[in-house]
């Protein structure tokens, strides 16, 4: 059966609403990615939570998220990205209010669980919806244009949440979702066409979505409260992951099959150790400043800029010099430098100097993001069939996020960090000098990695999503042919 070719022009009013929705939609989960670490010493105090409050408060949204990213995409396709991207929006708004609203820790640990799981609906159809909308033609120019104004939404994050966290206060971070979902989802229903996947048949894998999920979540708590047995239970249910995985003749949410490509297998394990180094470091480089160097909300978010700036301004040319000469230098070289930015914000400490302390360190690490997403990204695109490409995306962002979310319950552990920690200055500067050189470490773990295991694929290929992405907690999503 022929396949209908997408009608939509860029140049048509209907396509600037479609770029208009999907990035006011995919804007609000990027900067809710980006505003909470701003914002956790203020909800510590107010709330009246320790350390280990503010690390489900970020792990709580990337927990459903990572966990349930890969089905989110599934039910797209099978009935109608448009609308699950709008059941997604209004779900995850719907949490934004809990969160903003919330009385005490426990709800808002609770809500921000639930807005992971409106991510996860909206995220993956976001891109989808440009991919399967517009006419071939004008495609690579929508998701340059969706992946360009998301970088800046990227961009400006920390300084909005720094705003908001000095002005009307920390619940406002999460309130500003609820009219930014009022405008986007009367467009989607209005401007939007449906689309989605005749092909897609068969059963979705919702048993190995919960045995994923159940796993890191178990593995987060037993980081998080030290509780040896939660983190025993977690092994077990990532061995059943496994098993169901193994045994699903078709529909699996991550076939193992896929794992047959070794630079596919290579480019994940890099991925891990990436996204470990930066979920850790932006958790804790937030509180570091606002602790020990005294900062205001505003100004560190206003200080964390420089990183994703230099990823908005220079990834297309990462992304070019990437396709020239092949992933093995990028990856190896930007870890490194990431790692050396990370060893320069060991200079950050009381009345820390942003001219001579702050930004070398955040330039260096904004420079070595930039020279390994955009390789990274495509590096996994050419390493699958184009079949499988949006399946690969997938999984390699689910697994940045799962990397990230195991940082930030392990590292305050494995520094000594107390449950009061970010209530002294004294002893969260001496945590936080434990905690740079092992994030260093992990960074120059992926770099090894990188350099003996990366070979130039045989269709090298930059999606034009990735030039102008500036989120530091996960690769860019591709959807995958339409």
């Amino acid at each position: 059966m022929a396949v209908a070719v997408p009608e939509v022009r860029m140049a048509s009013r209907t396509g600037r609403w479609i770029v208009f929705t999907t990035v006011l939609g995919s804007g609000m989960a990027l900067l809710d990615s980006t505003v909470v670490n701003v914002a956790l010493p203020h909800i510590g105090e107010d709330l009246g939570a320790d350390l280990a409050v503010l690390q489900w408060t970020v792990n709580a949204y990337m927990l459903t998220l990572a966990g349930l990213i890969l089905l989110g995409g599934s039910l797209g396709d099978r009935y109608g990205r448009r609308r699950v991207f709008v059941v997604g929006v209004v779900w995850f708004a719907l949490a934004s209010l809990l969160c903003g609203l919330a009385p005490n820790a426990g709800v808002l640990i609770a809500a921000r669980a639930l807005q992971g799981v409106g991510g996860a609906l909206l995220t993956p159809g976001s891109l989808a919806l440009i991919q399967a909308s517009f006419h071939p033609d004008d495609r690579a120019r929508a998701v340059g244009l969706w992946s360009g104004f998301g970088g800046v939404g990227a961009a400006i994050g920390p300084f909005v949440g720094g705003w908001l966290v000095d002005g009307p206060g920390w619940r406002w971070v999460f309130l500003l979702n609820v009219p930014l979902a009022a405008v986007c989802v009367p467009v989607a229903l209005r401007h939007v066409p449906e689309s989605r996947d005749e092909a897609a048949h068969g059963r979705f894998d919702v048993l190995g979505a919960v045995l994923g999920a159940v796993a890191l979540g178990l593995v987060t708590y037993g980081l998080i409260g030290a509780a040896w047995w939660a983190g025993a239970a977690g092994a077990a249910a990532g061995a059943g992951f496994v098993a169901v995985e193994r045994r699903r003749a078709e529909g699996a949410m991550v076939p193992p099959s896929i794992f047959r490509s070794r630079l596919f297998t290579a480019v994940n394990v890099v991925t891990l150790c990436v996204y470990a180094a930066f979920g850790g470091f932006f958790f804790l480089a937030a509180l570091q400043l606002q602790v020990v160097s005294g900062y205001s909300a505003l100004a560190a978010g206003t200080a964390l800029l420089p990183t994703t700036v230099l990823m908005l301004l220079l990834s297309a040319r990462a992304g070019e010099l990437g396709e020239r000469i092949g992933p093995r230098l990028p990856l190896t070289v930007g870890p490194l430098l990431c790692a050396a930015g990370m060893l320069l914000m060991l200079r950050v400490g009381p009345d820390a100097s942003y001219a001579s302390d702050v930004l070398p360190a955040l330039l260096v690490l904004g420079l070595g993001m930039t020279a390994l997403v955009a390789p990274l990204t495509a590096t996994v695109l050419a390493s699958v069939d184009v079949s499988r490409s949006g399946l690969a995306s997938g999984i390699n962002n689910a697994a940045a996020r799962a990397a990230g979310l195991v940082a930030v319950a392990a590292l305050p552990l494995l520094t000594g960090m107390g449950p009061e920690a970010y209530r002294s200055a004294e002893e969260f500067d001496a945590t936080f000098g434990r905690a740079m050189p092992i994030c260093a470490g992990v960074l120059v773990l992926g770099a090894a990695i990188a350099w003996t295991t990366m070979r130039t694929p045989e269709a090298p290929a930059c999606h034009p999503g990735c030039r102008h992405h500036c989120a530091v907690t996960s690769p860019p999503l591709d959807p995958g042919t339409p």
